[in-house]
């Protein structure tokens, strides 16, 4: 009888270790499983996210630029939403929010004329300045997807 006992008590034990071990190998996953989505969805609002470098004594120059070069070019883009300007005093950074109604439609802009609008902004910014070469450094680049 106490044979019996122990071995139950034994099962039990063991039946519960491994109920406690399945709870915390799913909760362990679970952010990983609910992010997996996300990377494949390519239809739902995103956000362009850039940061640049931006010096005090160059800030409204560069605002300038971006009205004149970027904003007509980005009004005529399919699935263009608007976009955010920000710019922080202390760090001298520049924060730009673009919003798109869908990765598919912000990807399908070619490189090529990208590549063609930076250099006209370059460009002016440097006629402007009266330099040789663009002094907005780009910090990061990336992209926001809005949850729920």
């Amino acid at each position: 009888m106490k044979i019996n006992f122990k071995i139950r008590e034994k099962i039990k034990n063991l039946s519960l270790l491994f109920i406690c071990l399945l709870f915390f190998l799913f909760q362990i996953n679970s952010p990983i499983l609910n992010a997996l989505p996300m990377d494949n969805d390519r239809s739902g609002l995103i956000t362009e996210e850039l940061r640049l470098k931006i010096p005090s004594k160059f800030k409204k120059i560069w605002l300038q630029a971006e009205k004149e070069v970027w904003e007509p070019w980005l009004s005529i883009q399919d699935g263009f939403l608007g976009r955010q300007i920000f710019w922080d005093k202390e760090k001298e950074e520049a924060l730009i929010l673009v919003n798109w109604e869908n990765k598919n439609l912000w990807k399908s802009i070619s490189m090529n004329e990208v590549n063609e609008i930076q250099e006209k902004f370059e460009e002016k910014v440097k006629t402007s300045l009266n330099i040789n070469i663009n002094p907005f450094e780009l910090i990061y680049e990336g992209e926001l997807v809005k949850q729920g």
